[in-house]
């Protein structure tokens, strides 16, 4: 069974916005909704950027670049971590050759 959405109200940028969201998603939606804050609280106050239209798209795309940086760490991880295991197979594979050869 469907569970039905709740009202979850955030605070961005001194705003409320109102946003229905599964009851097992609300903690989430509220992290999420403070780190943009966080992010759009720290580019308003550089003073670089001014209207809050504006700030938004910085902060989007300041948390995608994180995001992405963080998904090339995870693919070059996973590819580590593969070589790393043939690596070790290949080894364990000498050594269990080295091992019939010592027993024959």
């Amino acid at each position: 069974m469907k569970e039905e959405a709740v009202p979850v109200t955030v605070k961005i940028l001194e705003k409320d916005y109102r946003i229905a969201c599964a009851p097992n998603h609300k903690e989430s939606l509220e992290d999420s909704a403070r780190l943009l804050n966080d992010k759009m609280q720290e580019i308003r106050s550089s003073g670089k950027v001014i209207g809050s239209d504006r700030i938004a798209v910085m902060a989007a795309l300041n948390l995608a670049h994180e995001l992405l940086q963080q998904q090339q760490h995870t693919a070059n991880d996973n590819q580590l971590s593969q070589h790393l295991r043939q690596l070790r197979e290949k080894i364990d594979g000498v050594v269990n050759d080295s091992k019939q050869m010592e027993i024959s």
